[in-house]
């Protein structure tokens, strides 16, 4: 009888280890806030963990892993498993997806701004560039066109832009600085105490983001229509932690990808459908720029800057043409 239950005992310890150990725990490092821009990695991790009967888990913290300049140095280290971040913290790092910051591409809807971004971080070159991080391209962080806002009086020509200090980063900074802006890469977190304290003048964001981080609080005025880019911000996954997934678990998380990502598209169109309402209630001035400053604006920071974008990057050799056509072809097929 003793050792029977000896037996058992034994039997049921094994039991626990092997469950213990097909459990999976992912930390997650993002910053600010949850957010418009964080909600397709909550949804995910809501998803896999249903999926998987509670096997699979994702720990989401904001700020508590990293901050947001250094997440892709923790992915490369393994401090945790997955990571948001943005190209323009870190251009050197990520030389290849900064074809999807450039100014004025044309990219019109979030739906547009999901093909490209998945186009391009499915790209060999990519690839190859994360993978000296430890990291696999997951899902993109889709955003609509930045738009400013700004103290005082509203700028709303072209000539008004120089000298304007602005928060931008990567190719919208180059655009504003194309037209005699001064631009400045504070972080995202950093922005309302630079716009508070004068350092900026005006500061380049999406809705979500100026809702966020509370540079609309201290905002007069908001271009409408500027629309001069986006930035570009993946999730990422460390190489090692993906490939150790069991099959399953795995499985879970790819399949979860367009479910996450089609949640964050809803969530993000109900915010916009209430803009207008938001800038009413904080007693913000709607701007609209002219077509022809916008023209203008296009012809110095559109084309110039892409072909300077390829040429330096292909002397890197980046098989930058090609990735540039890439946009814009997805773009058209988009649009079919």
């Amino acid at each position: 009888m003793k050792t029977l239950l000896g037996r058992t005992a034994i039997a049921l310890v094994a039991v626990s280890f092997a469950a213990e150990a097909s459990a999976t725990e992912w930390n997650v490092s993002t910053w600010g806030k949850r957010r418009a821009f964080t909600e397709h990695i909550e949804k995910l991790a809501e998803l896999v963990a249903e999926k998987s009967g509670g096997d699979f888990t994702m720990n989401v913290s904001y700020g508590g892993l990293s901050n947001n300049k250094e997440n892709l140095d923790g992915i490369s280290i393994g401090a945790f498993e997955m990571a948001q971040f943005c190209a323009g913290y870190h251009a050197d790092k990520n030389r290849a997806i900064t074809v999807l910051e450039l100014p004025f591409l044309g990219v019109n809807t979030l739906d547009e701004e999901v093909a490209v971004s998945h186009a391009v971080y499915a790209h060999p070159a990519v690839a190859d560039e994360m993978a000296q991080w430890n990291a696999k391209m997951l899902m993109t962080s889709p955003m609509p066109q930045y738009n400013l806002v700004g103290t005082g009086e509203p700028r709303d020509e072209l000539a008004e832009f120089d000298g304007m200090r602005v928060r931008a980063t990567g190719g919208l900074g180059r655009a504003f600085e194309a037209v005699g802006g001064v631009p400045t890469s504070v972080t995202s977190s950093e922005a309302y105490q630079a716009m508070q304290s004068g350092v900026v003048d005006t500061v380049a964001f999406a809705q979500h983001a100026h809702l966020s981080f509370g540079t609309i609080n201290e905002a007069d005025w908001w271009t409408a229509n500027l629309n001069p880019g986006t930035v570009n911000c993946p999730v990422v996954v460390n190489i090692d932690a993906y490939e150790s997934l069991s099959d399953e678990h795995r499985a879970i998380l790819d399949e979860s990808v367009p479910e996450a990502i089609d949640y964050y598209l809803s969530n993000y169109g109900e915010l916009l459908e209430r803009w207008d309402s938001v800038l009413e209630e904080k007693g913000v001035q709607k701007v609209m720029i002219s077509d022809e400053e916008i023209a203008a604006f296009k012809e110095k920071a559109g084309g110039p800057i892409h072909q300077a974008w390829i040429e330096e990057m292909s002397a890197q050799g980046l098989p930058a043409q090609e990735l540039y056509d890439l946009v814009n072809n997805t773009l058209a097929d988009a649009r079919k």
